[in-house]
């Protein structure tokens, strides 16, 4: 069983990586076939429909599997059908309210266009719905291997789907636009990966099951509730700045589709500035289970001595990235998205990726604090986040004129509501383990990183492949500095080795 929960995680980190890379080259290709406007548009439509189902996602799964985890053997076919009708209800009540309501929503963040594009993608709402319980049931089942082959397929299907979809209705003769068949290939590919789900799991079937309705929604309301406050935090800005850069257009007796490059720019920035956040989401894979043997065991040392080296890591990590895209905004916009995202996007960049440093930080803190069962603490600081950056995009980017500066006060706004929610997570951190990197650890990493921004800020553009090797340079300086500081040993390569061994066992 050890072995097979060994491949099976092994597997499911695969799984997980696979997902970013092919998530990186729709973010690459898109563009490409669409152009930056289209992207922009098809960049606003995906950001409000993920704020609707990535949290069906991480709420199905988690519920489903639990689900099944808690039935007796004999009980988990009626425990899976009994699930599965539920979250089909939920599935067909968010996918009917979202078609709905897609007409008003666009038109709120003034982006009327994408009501089409918005229409076909409340179908995905209906889809995920069934087939991400279904992952849940494989989670449950421990059918880890399974669960790691339809991650992968699925991801690649989209993938697919998005830019075949994009490219063929662009070059043909239909009234259907290269946004729309982009959202009907993404529609395509989730039918084709719920059909295999349903191979692979089946629908269970009828009996008596402990699992009621009442305890179910019991336990997935709370992770639903704290995974939109997470979605709304992430799509924030981009929803934002869509709003506001219409708006700045209209007044400059521009269409509203004017604001479409500027989006797709600062979706371009966001890309860059999400690597660390990404990155350090599957560290907490590691820091969530010793945090958790260390709490069962009411190891306070251990706790407090855990704490201290993930956000050490994190933080060395989250410096190193940020260093090379701060330091090398434009040249890699240019690199991946071309010139035009590079004069839109490259003093928003050069900000909004330490401000998505502090986010990736954020994120550590908020799973120590739902590691130490301060779920509602860690909800709470996410929903002020939230609310910090939509309440300072409202006064930092709202009624500015229309051009590149909206994106740049975006990214302040942003950036500044992300520093302070994090500050407050250290806190409830602090206050809760007596903990945190020490002062002369932070000072070393923002030295480090302050030497290697101005190096890459300084270094001139020079071509495509010279920012390859600017990117390897800045990262070689900052951790040369940490070394010499000695902050960076022999102990950390030692603790890295410990951390594989542990994940492997």
């Amino acid at each position: 069983m050890a072995r097979t929960a060994g491949r099976g995680g092994l597997a499911i980190s695969f799984a997980k990586a696979y997902f970013m890379v092919t998530g990186l080259a729709q973010q690459i290709a898109l563009p490409r076939v669409l152009g930056l406007d289209g992207y922009g548009a098809l960049s606003s439509a995906l950001s409000i429909a993920s704020i609707t189902y990535n949290p069906v996602i991480t709420t199905s799964i988690q519920g489903v599997s639990r689900a099944v985890t808690q039935a007796a053997p004999d009980e988990q076919p009626a425990a899976l059908r009994k699930a599965l009708s539920i979250h089909a209800v939920f599935a067909l009540l968010l996918c009917a309210g979202f078609y709905l309501f897609a007409p008003m929503i666009a038109h709120s963040v003034r982006a009327p266009h994408i009501v089409p594009a918005l229409h076909i993608l409340s179908a995905i709402l209906f889809l995920y719905g069934l087939y991400t319980p279904l992952v849940g049931a494989l989670n449950g089942q421990r059918r880890f291997l399974h669960q790691a082959a339809l991650d992968i397929i699925a991801a690649t299907l989209r993938t697919i789907g998005l830019i075949a979809g994009a490219w063929w209705f662009a070059r043909s003769a239909t009234s259907i636009g290269a946004i729309e068949g982009a959202s009907l290939g993404f529609v395509a590919s989730s039918t084709v990966v719920l059909g295999l789900a349903l191979s692979f799991v089946g629908i269970g079937r009828a009996g008596p099951t402990k699992l009621s309705v009442k305890s179910h929604l019991a336990f997935v309301l709370p992770i639903l509730l704290g995974q939109v406050l997470l979605n709304v935090l992430l799509q924030a800005d981009l929803t934002m700045l869509r709003t506001f850069a219409a708006e700045a257009a209209q007044r400059a007796g521009m269409p509203v589709t004017a604001a479409d490059p500027l989006v797709g720019a600062y979706r371009a920035t966001q890309l860059f500035s999400f690597l660390p956040y990404q990155l350090l989401l599957s560290f907490t894979f590691v820091l969530f289970p010793m945090l958790a043997s260390a709490i069962r065991d009411d190891d306070r040392d251990a706790i407090g001595r855990y704490v201290r080296t993930g956000l050490r890591l994190a933080l060395i990590i989250a410096g190193l990235m940020v260093s090379v895209t701060s330091g090398l905004s434009g040249g890699l916009l240019r690199l991946v998205y071309g010139e035009e995202a590079a004069r839109y996007g490259d003093r928003s960049l050069e900000l909004l990726s330490i401000g998505f440093g502090a986010f990736a930080i954020l994120g550590i803190l908020t799973t120590v604090l739902n590691s130490l069962k301060r779920e509602r603490q860690s909800a709470i600081v996410t929903g002020v986040a939230a609310a910090l950056v939509i309440s300072l995009c409202y006064w930092r980017v709202r009624g500015q004129n229309f051009g590149e500066e909206l994106l740049f006060r975006t990214a302040i706004a942003t950036s500044c509501g992300l520093a302070l929610a994090t500050a407050l997570a250290a806190w409830l951190v602090f206050r809760a383990v007596g903990s945190l990197v020490s002062l002369a650890t932070l000072l070393r990493v923002l030295a480090a990183l302050a030497v290697a921004l101005t190096l890459g800020r300084f270094l001139p553009y020079a071509g495509k492949l010279f920012t390859l090797v600017y990117a390897a340079l800045i990262a070689l300086v900052y951790v040369a500095i940490l070394v010499v500081t000695r902050e960076l040993g022999k102990e950390d390569l030692a603790l890295v080795n410990r951390v594989l061994r542990r994940r492997k066992a």
